[in-house]
């Protein structure tokens, strides 16, 4: 395996993060696969941090734009995303506070309509249901989409 200057090393991590937005977590995932000694981890994820490369404030507005305008994740599954990269809690929070509220409600909307056209039962219970484990594993609360299902259906 190729190693490293620390030149070198941060060069590569700058490219890294210069390329889309990028957590504390993947970054010292990327150096330890490098095979960067702590010091010098320490040192490039500083150095990045100082030259507005990483910045997890930025990453974490960035993560809830996507997943929720491009992939229409909940807040659930986004929060739960957020987590896996160690992002800390106010700042899950804040970041989510981004999504307007009628562009989450729309979304669910398109989503139920979407699956009420997917699935080929007739019978209205199994619809709801079917369509409720669809919304919650995309990360909706039931709380979020109940009254707009039993609305629809």
């Amino acid at each position: 395996m190729k190693t490293y200057t620390l030149e070198e090393a941060k060069k590569k991590l700058e490219h890294y993060c210069a390329y889309q937005e990028r957590s504390h977590f993947q970054v010292e995932k990327k150096l330890r696969e490098m095979r960067m000694i702590p010091e010098a981890v320490d040192l490039i994820i500083l150095h990045l941090i100082n030259e507005n490369f990483l910045n997890e404030e930025r990453f974490a507005n960035a993560y809830v734009r996507g997943k929720f305008y491009y992939k229409d994740w909940g807040k659930n599954k986004i929060r739960q995303g957020l987590k896996q990269h160690f992002i800390h809690q106010k700042l899950i929070e804040k970041s989510l506070q981004q999504i307007d509220i009628e562009d989450y409600n729309r979304t669910i909307k398109k989503l139920i309509t979407k699956k009420i056209s997917d699935y080929k039962t007739k019978k209205a219970y199994e619809l709801k249901q079917k369509i409720t484990g669809f919304l919650l594993q995309k990360g909706y609360a039931y709380s979020e989409f109940s009254n707009l299902l039993n609305e629809m259906i």
